[in-house]
């Protein structure tokens, strides 16, 4: 079906007029000014002739077969359109007509009309309230935007008509080629998904980039889009994800979570490279346009600039890049050909008055030398600099080497021949050096990524049948919330290891069960109606004595008797006191369209302050797990500073993988939270637990 979109050989535009301020002329009108080799039909009852060619007043009276109708009258009409073009066995439609449910109430009911209509006649549908299409390759321009892309090898959609149009006029005024361009508009059929698919599969097509808002179906754009960077390099800019405060999360591990957090989340554990901005990501696309990737991250940095050579050396260092010296073989043949002054040390600064030849001399070394894995060279055109010499020297020597070569030719006026001389052989270039540094390091991740075996998810044996009764007994009670006690229960199958424990009724029983566990001891309220024990002197720490434990079993009771007098007390639990180790926190949330999160963090002030935290999509793998753990910025605090002994970090991967497991295996725990779990030098203990279950889903 997607051939009718990107390659019909005949297209019928409903609603072409001869007005020049319609969009129905603009359609038309790039139809045949980009010189489209298929068939052309315009449909407007009013005419019989529009732009030299033949109008029909309807679809199925233009008699011959439509692959693809591109409909641009008014919201109302498209139904009936739509439904002719069924009729005449149209295969796909592109609705460029605004005014469907981005508009309200009536709009959505018509778009929900739409979809019933594609569905019954098996019409693929882009849009509504979309820009068209774009392909390059046989010049198919079926947008209302003035102008047509130049010609290249990278695809682009966009969830914004308004953000199309930018990036065309974008595209045309700096000559950026692109091979295929789609405006999704609202997504009433085709989306990114479809688009991702077809792109990878596309020969026309190098590079993918997109802009988008959300997307249609998490899970299945999650397993597409995981196998397709496998294959090309996927570039996205997410917006809309700030979520703060949209939801009232009354877990620590909600509230921290968010949309954005989700896309992050989801973009690393698919390999898609994540813009930052509109900037960021032509920027990162163009690091990709020279089509050679490193072996490793040790990047040379050649200059006839200090400055920005430091520049460029702090970003590399900042970036996480190696900057190798050359090899001796290197440096002894090089050192006789340059300044005195000259540094052969990596930046290389073969100092201002550079001649073309100078950093000849250079790349025609650092090309071959076994050190070197990339080479950033730097131009900072003064009165002696030869540009547009020196860009052909670097052309001639990136030919002859699968090494990646990116510029940063700083400037413009001065520069501006040299940089399409650059880029039209295929070698990035960028402003600033910084930029530049951040294109190759996106090229190492990108071969870091498509290098990654597979891992695949381990299957652990746990009583499932055990926590299903629980949780189908705690529904059936209405109770959509538990803490520690039940928690500790349902989670101890999971393998998490809780502190001794007991329930007590009586200050008898407290006294004896503390003496049965050991002292000292922890004393919490045990109560159903009660999750925040703490705020009404629900919990006593650090017991150390019989006659302690009875004096507090009165002093709980009695304080939560008083401040919440409705409350069902079960008793008080008796717990061994744990000391020393490290707190983290483990949790669980639910996004919208990913499904379930997992989150890792350092306890107190790292995640309530500091919102210190890592997040992954639900199932994780093991490497997934300990990255983790590696991700958040106090991770150091774990494996022991200054004298300190080390924390088990295998002990936490193991619970992450125990808590994914168990989310996977019963997707209605909503939200869930171990606070704090206390990682010792050898294993972890859950000290605290929350769990909250959905209410939208049927008790068994």
């Amino acid at each position: 079906m997607m051939d009718s979109l990107f390659n019909p050989s005949s297209i019928a535009v409903i609603g072409a007029s001869r007005d020049a301020r319609k969009v129905g002329y603009a359609v038309l009108n790039n139809l045949v000014q980009c010189n489209f080799k298929g068939k052309i039909y315009p449909v407007n009852p009013s005419a019989k002739e529009v732009l030299g060619l033949t109008a029909s007043p309807m679809v199925s009276e233009i008699g011959d077969p439509i692959d693809l109708a591109v409909i641009t009258i008014p919201a109302s009409y498209v139904p009936e359109a739509l439904t002719q073009c069924g009729k005449a066995e149209v295969k796909t439609a592109v609705i460029i007509s605004a005014g469907f449910k981005e508009s309200g109430a009536e709009g959505m009911r018509l778009e929900e009309e739409l979809k019933k209509i594609g569905r019954e006649y098996e019409i693929k549908i882009l849009g509504p309230n979309c820009l068209g299409v774009i392909n390059t390759g046989n010049n198919l321009n079926a947008t209302f935007a003035a102008g047509m892309l130049p010609k290249g090898r990278m695809a682009f959609f966009s969830q914004s008509g308004a953000l199309g149009i930018a990036v065309l006029d974008w595209a045309i005024g700096n000559k950026i080629g692109f091979s295929k361009f789609i405006s999704l508009g609202n997504k009433a059929d085709l989306n990114e998904i479809d688009f991702l698919e077809y792109f990878v599969n596309d020969p026309d097509t190098d590079l993918i980039i997109g802009y988008i808002e959300d997307v249609v179906d998490g899970k299945k754009f999650f397993e597409v889009a995981k196998k397709a960077t496998k294959i090309k390099p996927i570039i996205l800019l997410k917006a809309g994800g700030s979520e703060a405060g949209a939801r009232a999360a009354s877990s620590h591990t909600g509230a921290l979570a968010g949309s954005e957090i989700a896309f992050g989340a989801a973009f690393k554990q698919t390999g898609i490279i994540k813009a930052q901005g509109i900037e960021d990501l032509f920027d990162t696309a163009l690091a990709f346009s020279g089509k050679k990737f490193p072996l490793g991250k040790r990047l040379l940095i050649v200059t006839n600039a200090g400055g920005p050579g430091i520049i460029a050396a702090d970003a590399s260092e900042r970036f996480g890049l190696q900057l190798p010296i050359l090899s001796k073989e290197s440096l002894t043949a090089i050192r006789p050909l340059l300044p005195p002054n000259a540094s052969v040390y990596n930046p290389i600064d073969i100092i201002g008055d550079a001649p073309p030849e100078r950093y000849g001399v250079v790349l025609n070394r650092a090309i071959h030398d076994p050190n070197v894995d990339g080479i950033l060279i730097i131009v900072a055109p003064q009165a002696m600099t030869a540009t547009v010499k020196t860009a052909d020297v670097i052309i001639s020597t990136s030919k002859m080497t699968d090494r990646p070569m990116i510029t940063s030719f700083m400037g413009e006026a001065s520069v501006r021949e040299s940089i399409e001389r650059l880029e039209a052989n295929l070698i990035p270039n960028f402003l600033y050096p910084e930029v530049a540094v951040k294109g190759f390091k996106n090229l190492c991740d990108y071969v870091d990524w498509k290098n990654l075996d597979e891992e695949e998810i381990l299957i652990h044996s746990f009583d499932k049948e055990a926590v299903n009764a629980a949780i189908d007994n705690f529904l059936k009670a209405k109770r959509f919330q538990i803490g520690e006690e039940d928690g500790a229960n349902l989670l101890s199958v999971y393998g998490f290891r809780f502190p001794k424990r007991g329930l007590a009724k009586t200050s008898t029983e407290a006294s004896r069960m503390a003496e049965k566990i050991g002292f000292p001891v922890v004393m919490k309220i045990s109560s159903p109606d009660i999750l925040h024990k703490t705020d009404i002197g629900g919990v006593k720490l650090n017991i150390r004595s019989s006659k302690e434990a009875e004096e507090s079993f009165i002093e709980i009771t009695t304080n939560v008797r008083r401040l919440m007098p409705d409350a069902f007390i079960q008793g008080v639990m008796i717990y061994e006191m744990i000391r020393g180790g490290r707190e983290v926190i483990l949790g669980v949330t639910s996004d919208r369209t990913f499904g379930h999160m997992i989150m890792f963090g350092l306890g107190g002030i790292y995640v309530e302050i500091l919102k210190d935290v890592s997040f992954r999509i639900i199932p994780v793998t093991r490497r997934e797990a300990l990255s983790m753990v590696n991700e958040v910025k106090s991770s150091a605090l774990l494996r022991g500073i200054r004298g300190e002994k080390p924390a088990d970090i295998d002990a936490i991967v193991e619970c992450i993988l125990n808590l994914s497991h168990l989310v996977t295996d019963f997707p209605l725990i909503q939200e869930l939270d171990i606070n704090p779990l206390l990682v010792r030098e050898k294993g972890a203990i859950a000290l605290d637990t929350r769990i909250i279950f959905s209410q939208l889903l049927k008790v068994s």
